[in-house]
């Protein structure tokens, strides 16, 4: 099974491949520079301070869609004790934690997704191992994000809470990303971070984890292949949702052979930073109030050696 050649001609248009060197492993995160840092910078107004991360708990997104993803789970290795050779009247507690690294929110590493055994910039899928990881393209490439982010609320374009109000799959458009930059009162430009509000987080926040992980009758709103372009043309560092699979679902070809497109595309053709259970809700919210849609966003990916993806604790800025 191949892509659908309409999606073909869509990767000879946005690939990336050799832009920034045959060995190179950061991909659009060179786009984010000490300039995009400065207009990042140069968003703060407030210096309200709104974090995107959900909680990690045993209780999670995680439902078991797809199978052998985990929640955290947390187990105490010690428990009020002291060490006898640190004297004193301390006592200290220690934990772990066994879990996915996409459990939560996270971002996703180059080596996430492939096809035709390639990833991004042409590094093999053997470059992947199951004892090792990634050699290549893990999580410990991924770059520190300082830079400009954008809300682009797209229910608030419609007025409407949550795009599933609409259609159960809704997949986002140009149009809709351009409607949404227009509430922001921005222009998106090179280098900046574009979150993308579908407002299905809503679900989780009210308990409907189901819901919000594998959507109804298993569709779910999103990402369309054909907001590829519209990334790639604004040149975009990275694009976060508040959804579980990024894209729409189901996909839209009968044979599934553009299931992910979305992912294979921004990921292993362009190496586009992409993640998803961002959570956006308070952040658009403010957003609304103060009639505004940049922000400046911080946010540090573990390095986790060889990860294919990584938890990341994102802040706005306003």
């Amino acid at each position: 099974m191949s892509l659908p050649p309409e999606l073909v001609e869509i990767e000879r248009r946005v690939s990336n491949w050799g832009r920034w060197g045959d060995d190179d492993q950061l991909g659009c995160g060179n786009l984010l520079t000490t300039e995009t840092a400065r207009r990042g910078a140069a968003s703060v107004r407030s210096g309200r301070r709104i974090g995107l991360a959900v909680d990690l708990r045993a209780d999670g997104i995680q439902v078991g869609q797809p199978a052998r993803r985990y929640n955290p789970i947390l187990t105490v290795t010690s428990l009020n004790e002291r060490d006898q050779y640190a004297p004193g009247i301390w006592e200290g507690t220690d934990d772990v934690v066994f879990m996915s690294t996409c459990a939560g929110t996270h971002i996703d590493a180059l080596c996430h997704v492939s096809y035709g055994g390639k990833l991004y910039n042409g590094y093999p899928t053997t470059a992947v191992t199951a004892q090792y990881g990634a050699s290549v393209l893990g999580a410990e490439r991924l770059p520190q994000i300082v830079t400009r982010g954008i809300l682009l609320d797209v229910p608030r374009v419609h007025g409407v809470e949550c795009l599933d109000q609409i259609d159960p799959g809704y997949a986002i458009t140009e149009d809709d990303l351009d409607a949404a930059a227009e509430l922001a009162r921005v222009e998106v430009l090179p280098g900046d971070v574009v979150l993308v509000r579908t407002g299905m987080m809503r679900h989780y926040h009210r308990g409907d984890r189901m819901r919000y992980a594998v959507g109804t009758a298993h569709s779910l709103p999103g990402l369309s292949s054909g907001t590829v372009e519209w990334m790639h043309r604004h040149d975009v560092a990275g694009a976060f949702t508040d959804t579980y699979a990024y894209e729409a679902f189901p996909p839209t070809q009968a044979d599934w052979s553009d299931c992910l497109a979305v992912h294979l595309l921004q990921i292993r053709d362009m190496g586009m930073l992409q993640g998803q259970n961002w959570d956006l809700e308070e952040l658009a919210e403010a957003c609304a109030e103060e009639g505004r849609g940049d922000v400046l966003l911080l946010a540090a990916p573990e390095p986790l050696v060889g990860a294919s993806s990584t938890p990341i604790a994102p802040v706005a800025v306003l």
